[in-house]
């Protein structure tokens, strides 16, 4: 995806969700018929909790997981102050002997090795530093949990929103899909009337208040409008994309003072107009830089604490599968390129999941056979030298008590791990074409010069972006408290402009929902992309048109997931043009002349049974 130096076109919003007749609709309900839920303020949060409590199984799991989330980081900060001030370290070591007044040959125990709490306390007084950490993590959790406080109060009322409105017990909330409890929202819309500005609400609706930012972020790694693909030395292009730097993202445009957003469903006027666009820009910048500083301020606590997390997280996986760091997963960047407008997160994890074996098998296709040898030869030693320590061990127990045998012991046996990594299976068939074509349909999107070229290096590399080892992803997040100020500051900053344009060109006005990311409306005529559509069908010109055919793919997507939604004329003709489309297609058995996100067919043997197949084949149309 390249970027433009043509400033994006304003769009003009043609469309509405209400019916005619209904943009200023208000509904007269009198004072002792209301419900509880009659006309919600917020409906973006509502609708969000709404959703949040149904994913975490209920109010109880919630309520659960918060507080042992508020109890682990009183246990990470209590126990890494424990470790560096009240542990005599040269004890453990065995640096130093302990006076044992029952006899000499007494052992060492771990509790002689805890300093007395007075001297504890005092070494924690004179360390000004780690007092100054404990203040702000104090001040931190207290934060924390009053927002706990609020949070409960909250999601109790969502508590009695599914049982009194929807009528769905807690118990009972894990047996019901999204979908269900989705659809009896829009179901009592009539009796309680949630939103007064519309006399009925539709699935699109749902998704545009719990998806509204997430869709201008998915729009804007979309449009390359983030700067999050670099070009380093030795490195070559990288993508760097952090939850820290999402977080300051999500920051700078959506939340806070100072934002680009008045409320959560309101971007501020001045931001529609194009007058001040100047202006705006410098201001973005100004906000952009003094994050950044910020971050630069705190980025000494910021990266203490991820070493503390990444250390108490991992280190014990570690140990019990040294391999689990050399396993691959669905980067941050590759989650936000490779989600669909109006797309929730279940819905996204589950296409990810299904894509993750073949996307493993495709990357272990590229293992280097130089770099085979040289494990198969080190793991040999490696394993040998552990074999006999093993054996020792076996026949007297005693040899762990020599020095440094544990340790040795633990090293071998995660080099042999690593080296096995390395070494290919012998049964495994270099296909990368075909499996590049089963990963295709799942995650629907790959640029156009990968056809054909599964098997090069430049492909492969390019896919690593989307699909990173776990130990890369863990070094990003060690790395990001250092690297976040820099990119906010010399190349976000930079963009301000362009970014002010994105908002003002790329937000329209819903009736009954807000301002929304236009491309989120899933207007195949003002974004769809031309080679998707029959000539003359689209109006959307280069600039306006959303890339890789995303439009396209978000509303077949949608209207699978959502079938009793109704989409509007255009999109609904091209719809069932593409159906139609591919109906004949596979009847003719005709797939030379097919679309090419079908060439999976070739290679899979699927056949359609039923519209429902149909539809999901649709959804690898490239």
């Amino acid at each position: 995806m390249a970027a433009y130096d043509t400033p994006y076109q304003r769009l003009e919003a043609s469309y509405t969700d209400s019916p005619l007749g209904e943009h200023d609709l208000l509904v007269h309900v009198p004072e002792g018929s209301k419900s509880p839920w009659h006309h919600i303020e917020n409906l973006d949060l509502f609708f969000s909790r709404v959703y949040n409590l149904h994913q975490k199984n209920g109010f109880t799991c919630m309520l659960i997981g918060e507080m042992f989330e508020l109890l682990q980081f009183i246990f990470v900060v209590s126990f890494t102050t424990f470790l560096v001030s009240c542990v005599d370290y040269d004890i453990l070591f065995a640096n130093k002997l302990v006076n044992h007044s029952q006899s000499e040959h007494v052992k060492v125990t771990l509790p002689d090795a805890f300093l007395p709490p007075g001297v504890c306390r005092a070494r924690i007084q004179e360390n000004g530093f780690l007092t100054s950490l404990l203040i702000i993590a104090g001040v931190f959790w207290i934060h924390r949990l009053i927002k706990f406080i609020y949070n409960f109060c909250c999601y109790w009322e969502t508590h009695t929103f599914y049982k009194q409105a929807l009528r769905i017990p807690m118990s009972d909330l894990p047996y019901y899909t999204w979908e269900e409890v989705q659809s009896r929202i829009v179901q009592i819309q009539k009796e309680h009337q949630i939103c007064i500005h519309k006399k009925e609400l539709s699935e699109l609706d749902v998704s545009h208040r719990i998806l509204r930012f997430k869709n201008y972020m998915v729009a804007m790694v979309n449009k390359n409008l983030l700067p999050l693909q670099h070009r380093l030395p030795f490195l070559g292009n990288t993508v760097f994309y952090t939850r820290g730097l999402k977080y300051n993202f999500q920051l700078i445009f959506f939340w806070g003072p100072g934002c680009l957003f008045q409320n959560e469903w309101s971007l501020k006027p001045e931001y529609k107009r194009a007058g001040a666009r100047l202006e705006l820009s410098e201001k973005l910048a100004q906000r952009i830089l003094w994050i950044g500083l910020a971050n630069l301020v705190l980025c000494p606590l910021v990266l203490v604490w991820q070493i503390l997390y990444a250390f108490f997280s991992y280190t014990e996986v570690l140990r019990r599968e040294p391999g689990s760091l050399g396993a691959r997963c669905w980067s941050l960047y590759g989650r936000c390129y490779l989600r669909h407008f109006n797309e929730l997160d279940h819905q996204l994890q589950a296409r990810l999941s299904r894509a993750y074996k073949p996307a493993s098998k495709y990357m272990n296709c590229f293992l280097s056979p130089l770099l085979a040898v040289a494990a198969k030869h080190l793991g040999f030693l490696a394993g040998s030298i552990l074999a006999v320590l093993i054996a020792l061990t076996v026949y007297d127990e005693d040899v762990l008590a020599v020095e440094h045998v544990l340790s040795t012991v633990t090293l071998l046996g995660i080099v042999v791990t690593i080296c096995r990594s390395f070494i290919p299976d012998q049964h495994l068939v270099f296909c990368p074409e075909q499996l590049l074509r089963v990963i295709l349909a799942h995650i629907h999107y790959m640029p156009d010069h990968w056809q054909r070229s599964a098997h090069r290096a430049e492909t492969r590399g390019e896919f690593a972006q989307l699909f990173q080892y776990k130990a890369v992803f863990i070094l990003e997040e060690l790395l990001s408290p250092l690297l976040t100020p820099l990119v906010l500051i010399f190349y976000l900053r930079p963009k301000s402009l362009e970014i002010i344009d994105f908002f003002r060109n790329f937000t329209v006005e819903v009736v009954g929902v807000g301002d929304t990311c236009s491309f989120a409306q899933m207007d195949v005529r003002q974004h769809g992309n031309p080679t998707w559509m029959s000539a003359g069908k689209t109006e959307a010109s280069v600039y306006q048109q959303a890339e890789d055919g995303k439009t396209e793919l978000s509303l077949m997507h949608f209207a699978i997931t959502n079938p009793r939604w109704h989409p509007p004329r255009e999109c609904s003709a091209f719809l069932s043009h593409l159906r139609e489309r591919v109906q004949k297609d596979s009847a003719a058995g005709n797939q030379k002349n097919s679309p090419s996100g079908l060439h999976h067919l070739q290679c899979s043997g699927l056949s359609f049974q039923s519209d429902s197949e149909v539809w999901e084949i649709l959804l690898v149309l490239p």
